[in-house]
């Protein structure tokens, strides 16, 4: 192939091109799942509010920490007192305040996110939402997609040049698909189940919840250009 054949942007009657998309499309269990946990209180002072939800605060983060290694990651979010208002009256009375503060936890153990689900639960004014399923970014699943892509490519290129009696000689470009604007290029399906708890204190305490993981699709796309050999037409 000569130089300027090579920079011929669709080829030449000599070094005609094929330029191809390959794509894969693989499903695998989850790695991780994650739990939003919001604490809740509400008082007639500030001062009862803030107290009832450091407590509860403290016994969320305390039960979740005794679960050990299966807690990748626990992060507190937001954190907001709130006064209500009287919904009468012209001045500006105060009829209780609201408390609440916000947790993620994220474990790899999904046995003992059940049993974790279950007992957050059922906590005195504690929401459970979750679990979100998930793939972390260094998942070995992402470079799977990737070179089934690859090869889906090649061998897409292949039967072209096959079908007009020509081979394949040599790459010209591999891209991800949309790396001009630097899109994405694989993506996980999202998978969610939602509860919501509150408990009392003559609550017993609840069997451990049985989720069942949802599995992960991840997708991959490449674009290739191949130089073949002058087709037998």
């Amino acid at each position: 192939m000569t130089q300027d054949a090579a920079h011929q942007p669709y080829g030449t009657p000599e070094v005609p091109r094929v330029a191809v998309r390959g794509e894969a499309r693989i499903e695998v269990d989850p790695e991780i799942a994650r739990i939003g946990i919001s604490v809740s209180a509400r008082g007639t002072d500030r001062r009862t509010a803030l107290e009832d939800l450091t407590r509860r605060n403290n016994s969320v983060l305390e039960l979740i920490k005794s679960y050990g290694e299966p807690v990748e990651k626990l992060e507190t979010g937001s954190f907001s007192i709130t006064p209500e208002l009287t919904r009468h009256g012209r001045g500006e009375r105060i009829r209780a305040y609201h408390g609440r503060v916000h947790i993620t936890v994220e474990l790899n153990d999904f046995t003992a996110l059940g049993e974790l689900t279950t007992r957050l639960a059922d906590l005195e004014l504690t929401q459970v939402d979750g679990p979100w399923w998930a793939l972390r970014p260094t998942s070995p699943a992402h470079g799977q997609a990737r070179r089934q892509a690859v090869l889906e490519a090649v061998q897409r290129a292949r039967e072209y040049a096959e079908a007009l009696g020509a081979r394949l000689a040599a790459l010209v470009e591999l891209a991800d698909l949309g790396a001009e604007n630097a899109a994405p290029f694989t993506q996980a399906a999202p998978g969610s189940m939602r509860t919501m708890a509150f408990s009392t204190s003559e609550d017993a305490g609840a069997p451990p919840l049985d989720l069942e993981p949802q599995r992960q699709t991840v997708y991959a796309q490449v674009n290739a250009r191949f130089t073949m050999t002058p087709p037998e037409l």
